[in-house]
């Protein structure tokens, strides 16, 4: 068993199914008399809807049944709601439009849903839905968040004048104003933070049914928090008791933040399910994905640093436009407020900070949490100031940020944006980092590269990331609409095998492996007798889900304390089957035992006497082994680190090779180790896509979303992608049972720093100053032609 428990490399339980096609996914669902759905989008980024003419559609071949708009208002369906609320600098909520699930009057956003067809089959649906006849009259739209604010640009809400949603800010403006003004230099960058098309391997799908003899709803969906799904459903949609709402998240195929939130699509089957009374099945094809799913990122920043004569921070003023799309999705508010904002201070001691956000409206496709959630975007913000200022200072990249890093013995941290950091040793992590990189030898590479005519250029990030979301006081105290506490249960049968049930959720991370490695270290129980089970509302304890890298620190931890009480309760039934106090037992290695004795009594033999009690009092002990606990944390876990990117750059082409990528992080302790890795393999390659590739466009006229399929929006292959040089540092979380920290979203946050440092490093000596993300072969060519015009023309 201790091939098995907590730190070792165990391979994952679910694999099994799934590498032999045994998963189970909402796709894969197949009810009696089943339907299928299809729905009819806008074609057209703005417009007043004058028409729908539905009359050939319901009477098409295999059509049960066809609703718009304006059956659901007169069914009373409410607004997708925006769960996280948010107040303005002047103490104000932020702006709230309503989202209906089907347009009623105007359509906002190409993909916006119009008409819901449900027929026999999938083909029949969708040649059902060619024959609505709607009726458009175009508006002026607007697309870039930059001139969302313009006086005269397009309006897309009466609730929202102007297209702002709210402006924000966080920090002390006196007392950054001040450091600037005595600061010795002060450095200024302009930055865009692309728009990111979230793309899972499994799109988006639900299945929805409806009992007429008992009332009970059903739906499956791909969701990352089931229990969620169904508390905003039910009270704040559809107007359901919330019991009468069972949701199943089943196998989901990844899900990278998009699958968190309540969409149209699974509100719509799980109201019409009632209204048709047959099951209703959708899945969404991928080209719909591209213009309903929520998309990531779109800031566009402007940022100054001031420092004093030897490099030190004074001071950071940050002032940033947030696309929120034509919508407020589920979570949408928070992502460049309050896990953007409060991660400006980085790693650094930076005493002032200040931050201004405009949150603004465009017709686009809602903007919501994608793999790191406001993380990537403050690191990258932070990271690439501070390169440029090591740059402009003539410092050191790595000197420069030594200069500035928290020291190790300074925990608790409070910075100025309101977090106080618990652990870390960012200096230790960034030695490591250099030492892996060969960060000394790298002056000979890229002296070797410019002699084969390429451009070479090394790139630092140093980020931290606000894991868990917690604790539920203060997210509750910052307008967030749920806890974030998490339960779990844990239940032995009378044989001594353990079923684990978890209101978190899995989706591709491993949890039936990992959480199985906690049960097996803390109860002694072999891996294979220990079952995770997850994603149904009806069996598992209410629970937050899996999203800001909370599963094992609030998860793991919830079950750490049921394992706990399955311990106690344990030891007073161990204690009459050897005829001593409790207090006098001890539990290891799945064995209890008197101290200082050879009487001992297995842990199975326990769980027996636990459903068979007739050597205990049951005054004083209930039988059966089954503890339900939950978990708040305390604070944030802070998992920090550094990434070193290397690049070649052949400026005859502007192809751009990533040379080698090392990482050195601090997720505390490690439960599964090669778990951890292939989180952070997946996380840079995710962020090296974001900085060299990925890129969501919308036309400016028309509103038409140019990167609406793989022909156009760049993912990136395994061979963009280099193999990754992975480190740790290890500082154990000081305030949750496991001293673990949060890892599924590392890679993505520090990665496109790292990448975008070291292409600016690699094009500064042909005077490139500025190049934006996605840094494609393109983007560089001409970024390097414009440089040599203008020095030829110097």
């Amino acid at each position: 068993m201790s091939e098995q428990g907590i730190g070792k490399r165990v391979v994952r339980k679910e694999d099994q199914r799934f590498l032999t096609g045994k998963g189970h996914y909402t796709d894969d669902l197949q009810r009696i008399r089943q339907t299928h759905a299809y729905f009819l989008r806008s074609p057209h980024a703005h417009a007043k809807i004058a028409r729908i003419d539905t009359k050939a559609a319901q009477s098409a071949p295999g059509v049960v049944a066809v609703f718009t708009g304006a059956d659901t208002a007169a069914a009373k369906v409410g607004s997708l709601i925006c769960g996280w609320v948010v107040k303005d600098k002047h103490g104000e909520p932020h702006k709230a439009p309503p989202h209906p699930a089907l347009a009623v009057d105007t359509v906002r956003h190409v993909g916006d849903t119009v008409a819901m067809v449900i027929a026999e089959t999938e083909a029949q649906a969708k040649d059902a839905a060619e024959k609505i006849v709607v009726d458009y009259q175009e508006l002026p739209a607007v697309i870039n968040p930059a001139k969302a604010l313009d006086k005269g640009a397009a309006q897309l809400h009466a609730e929202a004048p102007g297209n702002l949603c709210y402006d924000w800010e966080l920090g002390d403006r006196a007392a950054v104003d001040a450091a600037f003004a005595k600061a010795a230099h002060v450095t200024k960058i302009d930055l865009v933070n692309n728009r990111l098309i979230p793309n899972a391997m499994e799109p988006r799908a639900a299945a929805a049914e409806y009992d007429a003899g008992s009332g009970q709803y059903t739906l499956w969906t791909t969701s990352q928090n089931p229990h969620v799904t169904r508390l905003v459903l039910s009270a704040f949609v559809l107007g359901i008791p919330e019991h009468k709402l069972r949701v199943i998240a089943p196998d989901v195929g990844g899900g990278f933040g998009s699958k968190i939130f309540i969409y149209a699509e699974e509100t719509l089957l799980t109201w019409a399910s009632a209204k048709v009374n047959r099951p209703i099945k959708w899945t969404a094809e991928r080209n719909e994905s591209f213009v309903s799913d929520a998309h990531g990122r779109d800031h566009v920043t402007h940022a100054e640093l001031a420092m004093d004569k030897d490099g030190k921070f004074l001071a950071l003023k940050v002032d940033t436009i947030a696309n929120m799309g034509a919508y407020l999705s589920t979570f949408a508010t928070a992502v460049p407020t309050y896990l953007y904002g409060t991660l400006l201070a980085g790693q650094y001691t930076t005493p002032a900070i200040h931050v201004n956000v405009r949150s603004v409206f465009t017709n686009t496709a809602p903007v919501d949490a994608y793999r790191g959630a406001g993380r990537p975007e403050a690191t990258f913000v932070l990271e690439r100031i501070v390169e440029q200022a090591a740059r402009e200072m003539k410092i050191d990249k790595a000197e420069l940020r030594r200069r500035n890093f928290i020291a190790t013995d300074a925990y608790p941290y409070q910075t100025p944006v309101a977090l106080a950091y618990d652990s870390g040793n960012y200096a230790g992590a960034l030695k490591k980092a250099l030492e892996m990189a060969d960060y000394d030898g790298f002056e000979k590479r890229r002296a070797d590269s410019k002699a084969k005519g390429k451009l070479r250029g090394i790139g630092l990030s140093a980020y931290i990331e606000a894991c868990g979301l917690a604790p539920s006081a203060v997210v509750g105290s910052l307008g967030a609409g749920v806890g974030q506490w998490e339960s779990a249960q844990v239940r032995f049968n009378p044989t001594g095998n353990v079923q684990v049930y978890t209101g978190s959720h899995s989706h591709g991370q491993g949890h039936e492996t990992t959480f199985a490695q906690l049960v097996s270290t803390q109860l002694g129980v072999p891996l294979d007798q220990v079952e995770v089970i997850h994603g149904d509302t009806a069996s598992v304890p209410f629970g937050m889900g899996t999203y800001g890298s909370r599963s094992l620190a609030v998860g793991g931890s919830a079950i750490v304390k049921a394992c706990d009480k399955i311990i106690a309760k344990g030891k007073k039934i161990a204690a009459h089957m050897l005829e001593a106090s409790a207090a006098d037992i001890e539990f290891k290695n799945g064995v209890f035992s008197i101290a200082g004795t050879d009487k001992q009594v297995p842990l199975g033999g326990v769980v027996f006497s636990a459903y068979v009690p007739h050597n205990y009092p049951l005054n004083e002990v209930e039988p059966g082994m089954d503890e339900n606990a939950f978990y708040d944390p305390a604070n944030f876990t802070y998992p920090a680190g550094v990434h070193i990117c290397e690049i070649e750059i052949d400026p005859d082409t502007g192809v751009s090779t990533i040379a080698k990528f090392t990482a050195v992080d601090d997720f505390g302790n490690l439960v599964n180790p090669m778990i951890v890795e292939g989180q952070v393999h997946g996380g840079i390659g995710q962020g090296i896509g974001q900085a060299l590739l990925e890129h969501g466009v919308y036309d400016e006229k028309s509103g038409q979303l140019l990167t609406g399929s793989y022909m156009d929006y760049t993912m990136p292959r395994a061979d963009d992608l280099p193999s990754f040089d992975v480190g740790y540092q290890v500082t154990p979380c000081p305030h949750n049972p496991l001293g673990v920290k949060g890892c599924g979203e590392a890679g993505a946050i520090a990665a496109p720093a790292a990448v975008m440092n070291a292409i600016h490093d690699a094009l500064a000596p042909v005077g490139v100053k500025s190049i934006d993300m996605p840094a494609t072969s393109s983007r560089v060519w001409q970024a390097i032609q414009r440089a040599n015009t203008k020095m030829a023309a110097e």
